[in-house]
């Protein structure tokens, strides 16, 4: 790895910064942790595990979760915001989260948070971040620390809210066949009399 994942990470990160388009960064920072994650050969063992979830359907979740988190981690370093704070708000989120989802959900979730943060992605995305935090004059120790932190939280998210879609798909389609089962049972009273 530090022959070809730490170098080519840090190399893409200071390159980064100097497009001066923040759509561009994000575009890219977004498709990198997407396809960083897909990658993560723990994902695709878990995935196996998860009988309850198609495996596409959890890999695909997770590896657009981290895109997304990963973004965030990245504007972190940009803008200088504090870590701490995003780390507080975003695991509010995380408990919030698991009172609402179906149960089955929240231990697939945590662990997805441990293996979306494993030796790919870690050697990798690490080392990008701290390549556009050297770029844009940043403190590496300051301003990279968290990616690993906040790419962990990602799955905790997206699968928490796969499983809330879930649970909303289930009620709405248990409701229309309710109504179907009500207007049969009326069409049937009718013809008898």
């Amino acid at each position: 790895t530090d022959v070809s994942m730490t170098p080519m990470g840090e190399g893409i990160g200071a390159q980064l910064p100097r497009t001066k388009n923040l759509f561009v960064i994000v575009l890219i920072t977004f498709v990198i942790g997407v396809l960083i994650t897909i990658a993560e050969p723990d994902l695709q063992v878990l995935a196996e595990q998860v009988p309850s979830i198609p495996n596409a359907m959890l890999i695909w979740t997770v590896a657009i979760g981290v895109g997304l988190f990963f973004v965030v981690a990245v504007l972190r370093t940009v803008f200088k915001i504090r870590l701490s704070v995003l780390l507080i708000v975003f695991y509010l989120v995380v408990l919030a989260l698991s009172f609402f989802v179906p149960n089955e959900f929240v231990p697939v979730a945590f662990d997805s948070g441990g293996v979306a943060s494993g030796p790919m992605t870690s050697t990798f995305l690490l080392p990008l971040t701290m390549g556009a935090c050297t770029a844009l004059g940043g403190n590496v120790v300051t301003d990279a620390f968290g990616v690993v932190a906040l790419v962990a939280l990602a799955p905790l998210i997206a699968i928490q809210i796969m499983g809330l879609v879930y649970e909303h798909k289930l009620k709405k389609t248990s409701r229309t066949q309710e109504h179907i089962l009500e207007d049969t049972i009326i069409e049937l009273e009718d013809e008898e009399v």
